[in-house]
């Protein structure tokens, strides 16, 4: 038992306590307290109860007992429910003024009580309070009104009753409340409170002009002045007065309960959390647990004091941040001091030294490494990073070569010409093709290589653009990638393509154009195909292919796709709405096709905006990008299911071939324009076109040819049997005020002019 305490005050977490428990019992903890319950009050505020109102009579120039006279019985014909009297009084000015004050109070019997407020925060003894002239109050109760503080006098609690000169008196807070016991003997304020919303009325105004009726009936009235008692501070304000804290706590003791819980019952959930943790082996799980150790520590203690206990979250706060600050520290001494278990120097060795002139950054990834790891002995993993360090060793000439996470490998290299580097590279690849033989255990090994050569850069940007290339070619399946000095000046860009995203959607930046599609049947404009633009404020208009591919990279095309179709979903009502049946396209990505919330979401979207789902063509492309095809193959049959159309995008090329069509009980097929725009010159695309409609046709398909350039074009389609057509010959994609313009004008002629 001694050892294992032992063992566990030596460890991170017995330090961290240790040092929190130091920090509080010197009282440094409570500027923690203070700043958190400062942002929990500000986030929590809410109005002061109406049922409370201020009567205040700091705009009397002269204050005359006969006016606070005057003004209780005004007060008094409101029939309120109970009245407190909080203003100095000046008595012994005038008799008569006096005398009519004292009968004022008597008429009042039980309901009326005086407040008498502690001169100095924190001090309970009989010097600090002035009581008023027993002329005056008579048998009426008295109140007091006192507040223990922090260290910045900010009230945090205040005691039910407070004994002077042996006899008790309750607190200003119980008697609001009406609530003059509790399960300890302090209670809390309810920091939620605004002090600027309570409700305050003049009380010359009130005797110059009355009350409206009824606004003091049934309330508790409080008549106040200012500069009864000091100032005190409040959490998420700045000094108030103190009938603020009054209401405040009157407002806490209405609640269940009022019980100090203290830091100890936080504090052991979190070192037991933290200790439950810190026992898990892998790290991708370990981080989110101890964000989530973090965030509960910050919303318990504001939970728990809605329903009236009162935890403390200095202690437990200053023991995350002090454990979150040594773990990082012992993780930077590891990777800045330590190299990795193959006895090799780390990537952040490299990194920090400078790099000579005329050198080449590489960084080598092998795929799979940490599979290779996990089915190896602890004990030979370093064995493993030694030979493949070897082998890139003897193939590069490099006397140093650096280890990384991940199977990373990184060393410098004569600058070459760049053709003779990259055949250098590949025949350093062909060293790999042996297996490799780590004890008992044969692996074969596939390399990748990034390559820098941004000479003038620092090392450390350096390393990591020869990093991001090797993870990139990794990705791709290539050989080798060369992160060039184009792509570091793009690389800001592509990283804030998110947020920059956000952006031109909120501002117009980004936009949708309609391009018309013609049905050859019917001999009318009958559809149109939403497509996505880009017009940005200092690169102007950005190609789509462009932003899209790089938003398919960063995994934000849900965000595009969706705003497309809600944007494609209002168009489709408006068109439908005027006239006869309109069909709308829009592009669903590769990189969404096989999410599991796809169906979920589109149909969320159609229901909300009551639209019928057979109006709205999907149209997939670019099918090889699907990594989960079976999953992307259900989830659009679903779709199909729910009465969308779907559509074979760019029919002919990549896979969106025979066996896709096999696949996928689609609706239509679009030929790709790369077969149209050789329909007049070419036999062979000719015929491939016509018995790919044909093909269609007896599959129960609709076909729609696209980049249509000229009338011969046009004509021969519709001689052909294709169903629709689409391109530059017909229309552009135009705005959607535009494309309706045209649209009524094509219904208004009664046939497309083509």
């Amino acid at each position: 038992m001694r050892r294992s305490m032992r063992h566990f005050l030596r460890s991170t977490i017995g330090i961290s306590l240790l040092i929190s428990l130091t920090l509080w019992a010197a009282g440094l903890s409570d500027a923690v307290g203070h700043m958190y319950w400062n942002v929990v009050a500000k986030w929590t505020r809410r109005p002061a109860p109406e049922s409370v109102i201020l009567v205040s009579v700091d705009d009397f120039a002269d204050l005359q007992t006969r006016d606070e006279a005057n003004l209780l019985t005004q007060i008094r014909k409101q029939m309120p429910r109970n009245v407190f009297f909080d203003a100095r009084i000046p008595v012994g000015i005038n008799g008569t003024g006096d005398a009519e004050l004292a009968r004022a109070v008597s008429s009042f019997g039980k309901d009326i009580a005086f407040v008498v407020r502690a001169q100095k925060p924190d001090r309970f003894d009989a010097s600090m309070f002035k009581f008023p002239s027993k002329t005056i109050v008579g048998n009426a109760p008295i109140v007091l009104s006192a507040w223990n503080s922090n260290f910045l006098y900010t009230v945090e609690s205040a005691p039910y009753f407070i004994e002077l000169n042996g006899r008790k008196y309750p607190t200003f807070s119980t008697a609001l409340a009406g609530q003059y016991a509790g399960a300890q003997s302090v209670y809390y304020p309810d920091i939620s409170v605004g002090s600027d919303s309570i409700i305050k009325i003049s009380g010359r105004s009130l005797l110059e002009r009355g009350a409206a009726l009824g606004i003091l009936t049934g309330r508790t009235v409080v008549v106040t002045s200012s500069g009864q008692a000091p100032l005190v501070g409040y959490f998420g304000t700045e000094m108030v007065q103190p009938i603020a804290a009054d209401i405040a706590g009157a407002e806490a003791l209405r609640k269940p309960i009022s019980m100090n819980l203290t830091f100890l019952p936080l504090l052991a959930l979190v070192v037991g959390a933290i200790s439950a943790v810190s026992r898990i082996g892998r790290q991708r799980v370990k981080l989110p647990l101890y964000a989530a150790i973090v965030v509960a520590t910050w919303c318990v203690p504001a939970i728990l004091r809605k329903f009236g206990f009162v935890a403390y979250p200095d202690v437990p706060l200053l023991m995350l941040a002090i454990y979150g600050s040594i773990r990082l520290w012992q993780k930077r001494t590891r990777r800045i001091q330590h190299t990795s278990l193959s006895g090799l120097p780390n990537l952040v060795a490299l990194s920090s030294q400078p790099l000579p002139v005329g050198r080449d950054v590489i960084v080598a990834v092998v795929a799979r490494y940490e599979e290779m790891l996990a089915t190896l002995p602890r004990d030979l993993h370093g064995e493993c990073a030694r030979q493949i360090a070897r082998r890139l060793s003897v193939g590069s000439g490099a006397n140093d070569i650096y280890h990384g996470e991940g199977g990373h490998f990184a060393w410098t290299e004569e600058a070459r010409p760049l053709e003779m580097q990259l055949n250098h590279l590949e025949g350093l690849r062909a060293l790999f093709s042996a297996p490799l033989q780590i004890g008992t255990h044969t692996f074969d090994t596939n390399i990748h290589f990034g390559l820098d050569r941004n000479e003038g850069l620092d090392a450390v940007t350096r390393v990591n653009s020869a990093l991001a290339s090797a993870n990139e070619a990794l990705g791709n399946g290539r050989s080798i990638e060369l992160f060039e000095s184009h792509r570091l000046a793009e690389a800001p860009w592509e990283l804030s393509l998110h947020a920059r995203i956000e952006e031109g959607l909120r501002n117009g930046e980004i936009w949708l154009a309609f391009q018309l599609q013609f049905d050859f049947a019917e001999n009318r404009v009958s559809g149109a195909e939403a497509l996505i633009r880009w017009n940005h404020p200092t690169r102007g208009p950005i190609a789509p292919d462009a932003f899209i591919l790089q938003a398919e990279r960063a995994g934000r095309i849900d965000t595009l796709t969706y705003w497309v179709l809600e944007e494609a979903i209002t168009a489709a009502l408006a068109l439908n709405a005027t006239g006869p049946r309109f069909q709308m396209s829009i592009n669903l990505s590769a990189q969404m096709v096989d999410k599991a919330d796809l169906v979920t979401n589109f149909a969320e979207i159609v229901r909300r905006r009551g639209i019928d789902p057979s109006l709205l063509t999907v149209e997939v492309t670019e099918t090889s990008s699907v990594r989960n095809r079976p999953a992307a193959c259900h989830n659009l049959t679903q779709l199909r299911a729910m009465g969308f159309r779907l559509s074979i995008d760019d029919f002919g090329t990549g896979e969106a071939s025979l066996a896709y069509l096999a696949d996928l009980p689609s609706d239509e097929l679009k030929l790709d324009r790369r077969f149209v725009s050789r329909l007049l010159t070419s036999d062979r695309d000719r015929a491939i076109i016509t018995n790919t409609i044909a093909l269609a046709h007896d599959l129960g398909q609709s076909v729609v040819a696209e980049g249509i350039e000229d009338a011969a074009t046009f004509s021969m389609l519709r001689e052909l049997g294709c169903d629709h057509a689409q391109g530059y010959y017909l229309g552009r994609p135009q705005p959607f005020a535009v494309f309706v313009q045209e649209y009524e004008e094509s219904r208004r002629r009664g046939m497309m002019a083509v």
